[in-house]
């Protein structure tokens, strides 16, 4: 019913000004990313673009300072399947940023090929849920510090789909791309909703979202019959710009400053599942991280 409600709703627009801020979203090189750097940068904000592929966030930048009038856009190296590279990262972060006041944990990977990260963790649960939490814990005391601040973790309706399984969270006994991306989309709204209670009273508020079904690359990974569905649907699908709205709204949007640990879509609150509103699990899968990825974090 909320997104049926939604299609008759106009669409979110908002002429919330950015300067002085900082903004940093990571795989902003392509897709929902880059529209949603392009935006921000358009309303003053400093932003940061952290990429795997430099080449290719190089050719972003440009395409995102030419359209925004901005010069303040640059890119940093970060590989989120590394805890290295992520660690790196966010110590050049710490060290080089006076200021942190939105971070978007936008990147991803969908339904690819069995494989793992260079920790062991299976490739859509190490990159989509572990990588973003390992980045968030070493950015936290940056973000405090510029408070207000807002983190925004993009998850996906298919996340009502997902279970999590805490006896096997990197699908080495089976593997299904399809029960793993889900698995890591489900994890995303339970991080949010975890981190929210843990940010209580810090002026640091969290928000995850469904950024709508979208023409990415991500479908790439696709089998041909979800390629052909894909096709049948894609008149109904987002482009990038309007599938990178709701992460903007949830980015700037004032009314949500009272705000923090749900589930948007359409730039509007959207029920999330019963599994993403599970606190028993959401505190089991806190706890099962921070084990895998050797950090406390109370």
């Amino acid at each position: 019913m909320q997104s049926i409600r939604n299609l008759f709703r106009a669409p979110w627009a908002s002429d919330v000004q950015l300067q002085g801020k900082t903004v940093l979203i990571t795989g902003a090189n392509t897709g929902i990313g880059k529209e949603a750097a392009a935006d921000l940068a358009t309303r003053g904000a400093r932003v940061i673009i952290a990429c795997r592929d430099m080449e290719k966030a190089q050719v972003a930048i440009k395409e995102i300072k030419e359209r925004s009038l901005n010069e303040n856009v640059v890119c940093m190296k970060l590989d989120l399947a590394d805890s290295k590279s992520i660690r790196e990262f966010a110590q050049a972060v710490n060290e080089g940023e006076p200021k942190l006041n939105i971070l978007i944990n936008n990147a991803g990977v969908m339904m690819c090929p069995y494989g793992t990260t260079a920790d062991g963790f299976e490739m859509q649960i190490g990159v989509n849920h572990m990588g973003h939490f390992l980045l968030t814990y070493l950015l936290l005391d940056l973000l405090k510090r510029s408070s207000p601040a807002r983190v925004v973790t993009l998850s996906s309706m298919v996340h009502s789909w997902g279970s999590i399984n805490l006896d096997d969270i990197n699908s080495e006994r089976a593997y299904d791309k399809n029960k793993a991306y889900a698995q890591s989309k489900l994890a995303n709204v339970l991080f949010t909703r975890s981190l929210a209670k843990r940010l209580q009273g810090t002026g640091v508020t969290t928000y995850s979202l469904h950024p709508g079904v979208v023409q990415t690359d991500l479908w790439r990974h696709m089998n041909a019959p979800q390629q052909f569905l894909m096709k049948l649907v894609r008149p109904f699908t987002k482009t990038s710009a309007q599938g990178a709205r709701t992460t903007v709204y949830c980015a700037v949007e004032p009314a949500l400053e009272q705000e923090s640990g749900g589930y948007y879509s359409d730039c509007a609150a959207a029920n999330c599942s019963a599994a993403g509103k599970d606190d028993e699990l959401a505190q089991k899968l806190w706890e099962l991280t921070c084990r895998m990825l050797n950090i406390t974090w109370e």
